[in-house]
């Protein structure tokens, strides 16, 4: 039978299950990628797992997230994940040597390998044709340590791309008219798998803007071809020895079909606060902006900067603008100054930031107060930038150029003057690889590194068995879309305890309900207690943070009517139980403070109904799960940690 290359792709790593769609498959994981903000609690998980020596064929950690040193906390952490790479024996992307997904693609990813990542936008590295999934931290520490990653058989779609991009319309218009078109939910359970005549025009780097915001539709992954154009970026990075042809066969079906005419898009912008609100630049044109940020693992390439920089050449950005330019690896930064981009803009008055996340999780360059900001960032959930009831609108290089010089969001074929044209990738002049530390030490000698605890760094909790039957209030009712930043949020103040569950966890729902982590300690009348949610409850960053901290402070049920992929996944690795509504109507009828009784918890492997009883009415409401004898073993034993330690007993 004909097979799409995600099909390829997944039978040629398939350990457990077959390509039947909706069914639970394992599959062999090549490599892993973990970042800061979740890696701490990676090597943790390690150190509780006692583990000997990754057995992937290659992990690496980077530090791209938290590099502001306001005090010990992210250098105590750096020294931690240093040590803990040579123990275990990872490589180590030094802080500053650039954002994980594009230095990962350019020096270790390999078209036909799986890769792992502890965070969400791990998918972008199917722009090389890699099979590529964003997960838990916890799923991620299994797979280094040799386990299969479960997941379910997604549905393939296949986008079929014509026609060639017109002038000042580039990559991020095309994922901007997906969302456009499918919101961010519209493609949970599914791979996105682009094909056809249009991808000649798209180098790596562009397809990379591509797969990286696949993630913002709820996709499970995004796939692209290893085609002529994957063989000549990793040649010219000196790697052509990696490259080999996945291609889909042809006849080959896909679960879905739909088409994209380049030469129709028009320049798109997401608007606050969703990636799903898109519209076209035209419509909302003249919006006074604070600031035009370019860079972000959304839009990583030298193209990306280049344009960017020609665009703006000459001309000087208004002083009432912060033009800021986010370099995304050390050495894009060493070609953006061998090219005079860096000079560039310097001259016109641009800010310049180390390579990195930064802005993009607000670590720094948060956004004026009630000011629109348009940032080539691949997120803007609220208050993700830093500042709360931000205005941040995701848009292309181009059109974030054409704001920065406007002073207002503009529609970049209005600024009167020839398009310029740049370089796809171009050979790399500079080379940065000393910047990566390669796992030296042979494994006697690796057993014998001490991992570097500061203060900060606190041992995971233990958490109990899930009882057969639960009695809890609802400290908390929220409505659709609630992202991860939202449960439990990023930024300056909070991510410097991200190796700290306790200090962590006071954070959490901080920016929907300041209330609600004073309402979970004072709440010693019961077990813990549980949290309703309408649709896409969990979207957003893998950070296991936003279940592990709510679970620290008693969370037991999370009830919805419909769940993140990762997210979900998050909650039962740490013995959360995640139900949906059987009538997305009985939503209405439970309220924050009610009380619910949920039983027969222990039967949930031979039934995929709960029964939870509102105490005040004696009202029974259904609720579903679609959990595998696995996840249900997870569960009950009160998380994956703990299933692993009775294991071994």
């Amino acid at each position: 039978m004909p097979l799409t290359v995600t099909e390829k792709l997944i039978e040629a790593h398939l350990v457990e299950g077959t390509l039947q769609r909706g069914s639970e498959i394992g599959l062999r994981i090549d490599q892993t990628l973990t970042q800061d903000a979740t890696g701490t609690l990676v090597m943790l998980e390690l150190e509780a797992m006692d583990l000997d020596r990754v057995q992937t064929e290659l992990s690496a950690q980077y530090v791209d997230h938290n590099m502001i040193q306001q005090d010990f906390r992210n250098p105590d952490d750096h020294l931690f994940l240093e040590s803990a790479c040579r123990r275990f024996g990872l490589w180590y992307s030094r802080p500053g040597n650039g954002v994980s997904h594009p230095v990962h693609q350019q020096h270790f990813g390999k078209p036909g390998k799986t890769l792992l990542g502890s965070d969400s936008h791990t998918p972008a590295a199917g722009a090389i044709g890699m099979l590529a999934f964003g997960a838990g931290g916890l799923d991620v520490a299994m797979a280094m340590a040799g386990e299969p990653y479960i997941i379910t058989m997604p549905e393939v779609w296949g986008i079929e791309l014509t026609g060639e991009l017109p002038d000042w319309v580039s990559a991020k218009d095309v994922i901007l008219e997906m969302l456009r078109r499918h919101d961010v939910d519209g493609a949970i359970g599914c791979v996105l798998e682009f094909h056809g005549p249009g991808l000649a025009q798209l180098s790596a780097m562009d397809r990379h803007v591509i797969a990286n915001m696949g993630t913002e539709l709820g996709a499970t992954t995004t796939v692209f071809p290893s085609d002529e154009e994957v063989r000549r970026f990793l040649k010219e990075r000196g790697r052509e020895e990696d490259w080999s042809e996945w291609i889909a066969d042809a006849g080959a079906q896909y679960d879905r079909e739909e088409a994209i005419d380049l030469s129709e898009l028009e320049p798109l912008i997401a608007m606050p606060s969703s990636p799903g609100k898109v519209r076209p630049v035209r419509e909302v044109a003249g919006q006074e902006i604070y600031q035009s940020y370019v860079g972000s693992s959304a839009n990583p390439g030298y193209r990306d900067f280049a344009i960017t920089a020609k665009i703006v050449e000459g001309r000087t950005i208004p002083p009432d603008v912060s033009f800021d330019i986010n370099p995304t690896s050390r050495e894009l930064l060493l070609q953006l100054m061998s090219d005079g981009s860096m000079t560039t803009f310097t001259e016109v008055g641009a800010r310049m930031h180390q390579a990195g996340c930064n802005g993009c999780i607000g670590m720094g360059q948060a956004p004026a107060y009630g000011k629109y900001s348009v940032r080539t960032v691949p997120r803007n959930f609220p208050g993700r930038s830093g500042t709360r009831d931000d205005l941040v609108c995701l848009v292309s290089p181009e059109t974030a150029a054409a704001s920065a010089l406007k002073g207002e969001i503009t529609d970049p074929r209005t600024l009167g003057v020839t398009y310029p044209r740049v370089a796809k990738e171009p050979v790399i002049k500079h080379r940065t690889d000393k910047q990566l530390l390669e796992p030296p030490l042979p494994i006697e000698e690796a057993r014998k590194v001490e991992l570097a605890y500061g203060p900060n760094i606190k041992s995971l909790p233990r958490f109990d068995e899930l009882p057969d039957e639960l009695e809890l209030p609802v400290l908390l009712k929220v409505g659709d879309d609630i992202s991860t930043d939202e449960i439990l949020p990023a930024g300056t103040r909070v991510l410097p305890y991200r190796s700290n569950i306790p200090r962590i966890a006071e954070f959490t729902f901080d920016v929907i309900d300041e209330s609600y982590v004073r309402r979970a300690k004072d709440n010693e009348d019961y077990a813990g207690h549980m949290v309703v949610g309408g649709d896409n409850y969990g979207q957003g960053s893998s950070r296991e943070h936003a279940a592990l901290a709510p679970r620290y402070l008693g969370l037991r049920i999370v009830l919805t009517k419909g769940f993140a992929r990762i997210h979900k996944s998050n909650l039962i690795n740490f013995g959360i139980l995640p139900l949906t509504f059987r009538d997305s109507e009985d939503y209405e009828k439970i309220g924050q403070g009610d009380v619910i009784r949920a039983t027969g918890l222990h039967g949930m492997r031979d039934k995929q109904e709960v029964a939870l009883e509102r105490l005040s009415s004696g009202e029974t409401i259904i609720a579903r799960h679609d959990f595998t004898p696995r996840q249900v073993d997870i569960l009950l034993a009160g998380g994956l940690i703990e299933m692993a330690r009775i294991a071994k007993q």
